[in-house]
């Protein structure tokens, strides 16, 4: 079976060639390892208080990939692809503070004082379910798009996809409801190039404040 060689590129070459790809070879595989590879790598981005608000339920194989198609309105691309990986939310982010800081506070990074100061600021802010919800969506989709310039260094084509039923999908793999689904990412070969796309000028998505 061939396989994706990894490959590393120039950052800027990278935000130049990612786009969203929706044709892809369904005999090209992914290996478990390389898509653990890339998710360590997308763990990396930023979050508010560091709480990394994301879970990963990855899609592979074929039957996987079956169970989701109907659920993703039969977008050819989900079978198609090498993986699917559903980024969602977390809601209950609060509860990563102590795994998140206690590694700083043992190894003298950061004091007890401090931690529990943050500790209390992060319990403060969850008691809002709205912050609690867009704290999930915002971090999630830096998640996301991190997961997509990834694969894209190591040579792969992805696609969002926000075209998919969140209630079905929540009820048929059992998501615990501490979750919420953010968007699916494909992952694959391409067999076919993105189609043509224009972004508007800096000058019409940009407003200057300089005094």
């Amino acid at each position: 079976m061939a396989t994706q060689t990894s490959t590393t590129k120039d950052f800027l070459t990278v935000i130049n060639e990612r786009q969203s790809v929706r044709k892809y070879d369904p005999s090209f595989p992914i290996s478990k390892e390389e898509l653990k590879e890339i998710l360590e790598l997308t763990g990396k981005a930023p979050s508010a208080w560091n709480l990394q608000q994301w879970h990963f339920l990855v899609f592979h194989g074929e039957e996987a990939q079956k169970r989701l198609l109907p659920i993703a309105y039969n977008q050819q691309q989900i079978v198609d692809a090498s993986a699917v990986i559903a980024v969602l939310g977390d809601l209950e982010a609060n509860r990563n503070t102590d795994s998140v800081y206690d590694p700083l506070v043992e190894a003298g990074h950061m004091t007890k004082e401090i931690k529990e100061t943050l500790a209390k600021q992060i319990a403060g802010a969850y008691e809002n379910k709205q912050y609690a919800r867009d704290a999930a969506f915002t971090n999630a989709s830096l998640a996301a798009m991190q997961l997509m310039l990834v694969a894209t260094a190591k040579g792969w084509s992805t696609c969002p996809i926000g075209g998919f039923d969140a209630e079905k999908f929540m009820k048929e793999f059992q998501v615990p409801e501490r979750y919420i689904p953010v968007m699916l990412v494909t992952i694959g070969k391409s067999t076919a190039p993105a189609h043509r796309s224009t972004r508007l000028p800096v000058d019409v998505t940009t407003t200057w404040i300089e005094k």
